[in-house]
């Protein structure tokens, strides 16, 4: 199985000027959380890291030395735009590939397998977490305007999966139609084409914001003493 990792994110969330992905969590880069989970997932054959040619050399320092194969692909203006060219960069033979945030250093060598096996019995799936809060629709003016059914809300997260030729197609409708979409699955979701949801827990958070950079560190720790 083939993995892009979207490596380009920045900081100003984070109140920072950097990339986020370089940021320390338990004494480790964010990335370097990701990539050894990654690497260790027994499904995954080849990693493309697509981000930004300024953070280039301090993102393939954390790349260890490995059998499999890591490659560095220059990244776009927007995700959407990494994502096509990561998708042009695969190795020739590649027919399914997923697709996984950077930011999502908590992902466990288990979920990338079983987005895998997912994927390669021919389905387009998210990694996704089913929503606990109740949420609200607030119009501009910030009043209420409906209360969803929660039953029907997941959270969407990465890794996605597809099949490459498949995805291929739907970049380039995007393109030609001028769609601007934040993740696959809202690509699929636009041509019709269905999209599963598998169940990744509740730890698969992006991190985004400083508050998030402390729970991830708790959730690190705990995975350590366990």
């Amino acid at each position: 199985m083939h993995l892009l990792i979207a490596a380009a994110g920045s900081g100003r969330r984070m109140g920072g000027d950097r990339n986020k992905l370089l940021l320390s969590i338990a004494g480790r880069p964010v990335l370097a959380w990701t990539l050894e989970a990654a690497l260790a997932a027994n499904r995954i054959q080849w990693i493309g890291l697509v981000g930004q040619e300024i953070d280039r050399e301090d993102i393939l320092c954390l790349v260890p030395t490995t059998v499999k194969p890591v490659e560095w692909i220059q990244g776009g203006r927007t995700r959407q735009e990494s994502v096509q060219r990561g998708l042009a960069a695969l190795p020739r033979d590649a027919e399914h590939v997923l697709i996984h945030d950077g930011a999502r250093c908590l992902a466990e060598p288990s979920l990338f397998d079983r987005c895998a096996d997912g994927v390669a019995k021919g389905e387009a799936l998210i990694a996704a977490t089913a929503v606990t809060d109740t949420i609200k629709r607030v119009d501009a003016a910030g009043i209420i305007t409906a209360t969803p059914d929660r039953s029907e809300l997941w959270a969407a997260q990465t890794p996605q999966g597809f099949q490459v030729a498949q995805l291929r197609r739907g970049h380039v409708e995007a393109q030609d139609q001028g769609w601007s979409v934040t993740d696959d699955a809202s690509l699929y979701e636009r041509l019709g084409w269905p999209v599963k949801v598998l169940d990744a827990g509740p730890s698969n958070i992006k991190v985004t914001t400083p508050f998030d950079l402390v729970v991830a560190e708790a959730v690190l720790a705990l995975r350590s003493s366990d």
